[in-house]
């Protein structure tokens, strides 16, 4: 309902001089999830936002299979965006470090400084950070403090940065399209669906460029954070503290608690079984391209049922190689192979994709997030106010610079 809420509400433009900022109907459904879920009058049961937890992991999916769609016939665009692709990553891995790293540094956050600025802290840095400095450390406090904060506000802070970049009008659509993969799915269909609203004659290459960099972000990002990222923020903080035994104040929140916290938001108690998480998604997402399209085609059924195949292909593989093969990899090259050129079934599924507006499936998707959300805002009195500054910085300068990289890089080579 709350999705269908969303779409009906539509996107609403504010226009801010020289720029504009676009509020798309998954802001809507992100903040009404998390409203239904957090609000103390009747509060959603916490099995119910667990489920919609597990639930938004396998809507992560449907993206990344819609997303393929568009990656297939777009092979060459990606081909010859590769120097690009790759060089745009340096945006990503600096951005945070540049920009976050310091003002951290100059709020006096402390040792959390370095955990916090790293990355944009996906779900792999708490293994990365656990492995360097432990659990009961104040590194590991600072990736808890940026995942909570990101995984309630990531997607709407990027949005918005994203709006307002896209709409200066000085960065190609493909380098926009490169900074959105920051390594996040919630997060990169948050910014490629806001750069397609002003550049929809390039809908297609957009998607296609910004699944290929979130992918790229997420598989690199993993050796890159080990070896590199989490190296250099730890020596570039002491650079500027000057002493690396100094702690200048803790975050608040006991190791104990950041141990809590971590196990509450990576180990649900809840589980979900696949076939209900694919009929809930199939019938949502249906429901909302409706609306969004405001007519109806057998082709959306169809399209949502080929998905859904992908998705449990990809998360059996998945298992049987006990997660050597992620299930997102899978089903984005399952889904660009389907639709390349070369591919006897394209032209059908190209055909049956495009019935099914990608905003759409954003909102859905957000929208159970946000159902998820409740039972995580506590944390945020756990964190502290400076995440607050620190997060939005980091996120933003994460796509801001990887854009720049990659506008540049795409003036080199084309």
């Amino acid at each position: 309902m709350l999705s269908l809420i969303s779409e009906l509400i539509g996107s609403l433009v504010i226009p801010l001089g020289i720029a504009s900022v676009t509020l798309l109907p998954m802001i809507w459904g992100l903040l009404g999830g998390i409203f239904v879920s957090g609000q103390r009058w009747r509060p959603m049961p916490l099995p119910l936002q667990e489920g919609a937890t597990a639930i938004m992991g396998v809507a992560v999916l449907f993206l990344g299979a819609r997303l393929s769609f568009s990656i297939g016939p777009n092979v060459m665009t990606v081909v010859q965006a590769g120097p690009a692709l790759l060089l745009q990553e340096l945006g990503h891995l600096f951005g945070t470090l540049l920009l976050a790293l310091p003002l951290a540094v100059l709020l006096k956050m402390g040792p959390a400084t370095i955990g916090a600025t790293f990355s944009i802290d996906r779900e792999a840095s708490f293994a990365m950070v656990n492995d360097r400095y432990g659990s009961d450390s104040p590194q590991y406090q600072g990736v808890l403090s940026m995942y909570v904060f990101g995984t309630i506000f990531g997607a709407i802070i990027v949005s918005l940065i994203a709006s307002l970049t896209t709409s200066l009008g000085i960065f190609d659509a493909r380098a926009l399209a490169m900074g959105a993969g920051v390594g996040s799915g919630s997060m990169m269909a948050a910014a490629a669906s806001v750069i397609i609203t002003q550049h929809a004659d390039m809908k297609d290459q957009v998607l296609a460029l910004a699944a290929t960099s979130n992918l790229i972000t997420s598989v690199v990002g993993l050796y890159v954070g080990v070896w590199v990222a989490l190296p250099l923020a730890d020596k570039f903080y002491h650079f500027l503290t000057g002493n690396k035994h100094r702690q200048e104040t803790k975050t608040a929140g006991s190791s104990a608690e950041a141990e809590s916290a971590a196990a509450k938001l990576l180990h649900s108690t809840t589980t979900v079984p696949l076939p209900v998480s694919l009929l809930v998604i199939i019938g949502l997402g249906l429901l909302a391209s409706m609306v969004h399209a405001k007519s109806f085609s057998i082709d959306m059924v169809f399209i949502y049922l080929v998905m859904a195949v992908i998705v449990w292909v990809a998360v059996a593989l998945a298992k049987v190689t006990r997660g050597k093969l992620p299930a997102i990899v899978t089903v984005i090259t399952l889904g660009a192979l389907a639709t390349t050129p070369f591919s006897p079934v394209a032209a059908g599924l190209i055909k049956m994709a495009s019935s099914v507006e990608l905003l759409s499936l954003i909102t859905v998707l957000l929208t159970v997030a946000g159902l998820g959300l409740g039972k995580d805002l506590p944390m945020l009195r756990t964190i502290g106010w400076k995440i607050i500054p620190v997060g939005i910085v980091a996120i933003g300068a994460s796509f801001v610079l990887a854009t720049v990289v990659a506008e540049f890089a795409l003036g080199l080579w084309h």
